[in-house]
């Protein structure tokens, strides 16, 4: 496993052992940064130099690091794993970028709990970017995203683009179109993995 593109890429990453965590195939990383890329700044690949990304569920951290190395300046990673914790730490020390990161070693519950309150400093303004790519069986996706999507959550601008990665089941469209503020807007499939990509509707009540 390895950074695809940006300032880093081609350096290597460590991946933590076992079936616990999943890494993102590379193929599916370079299609999800360059639809990012062209989304925000219309240049496929790249991301905005003040861009925050939170990276839920973050295992070895790729998708945080990938951000950060195509020119986000700053990442939250979120993980409780200590096996896949010990990995994301050693990642973000040999790639130099602790400077750039936070890690909460919470439960994705304990974590959004933080990060929703406003009394949290973690992202005193909102992110650009969240990642969620939770174990595909677990069901953890409507729970999230309709706390992300809830009237006022501090989280979000209309800016904010929610980037889910599933299974992509035949017959059933992954998660669903809408919850609350937050409306899915694409979704593309790679052999049997999804991205669903959400967006705050503009009708939203808390828009």
């Amino acid at each position: 496993m390895r950074i695809i593109g940006g300032a880093l890429g081609g350096r290597r990453l460590l991946a933590p052992p076992g079936m616990t965590t999943r890494p993102t195939a590379d193929r599916v990383r370079q299609a999800l940064f360059n639809i990012l890329g062209g989304r925000s700044l219309g240049q496929p690949g790249r991301l905005p130099a003040d861009a925050g990304v939170l990276d839920l569920f973050a295992g070895s951290g790729a998708l945080g690091l990938e951000a950060l190395s195509r020119g986000a300046a700053r990442a939250v990673f979120v993980e409780e794993d200590p096996g896949a914790l010990r990995v994301l730490r050693d990642n973000l020390h040999d790639l130099d970028l602790l400077s750039r990161a936070q890690v909460l070693p919470l439960s994705i519950d304990r974590a959004m709990d933080r990060l929703l309150s406003r009394k949290d400093a973690t992202f005193p303004m909102a992110v650009s970017f969240i990642f969620a790519d939770p174990p595909y069986r677990e069901g953890r996706l409507p729970a999230l995203l309709s706390r992300l999507g809830a009237p006022g959550c501090p989280l979000l601008s209309d800016d904010t683009v929610v980037v889910v990665e599933h299974a992509r089941v035949k017959g059933l469209p992954g998660p669903g179109p809408e919850y609350g503020a937050l409306l899915r807007d694409d979704e593309r499939c790679y052999g049997q993995t999804a991205l669903s990509f959400y967006a705050r509707s503009v009708t939203s009540a808390d828009g």
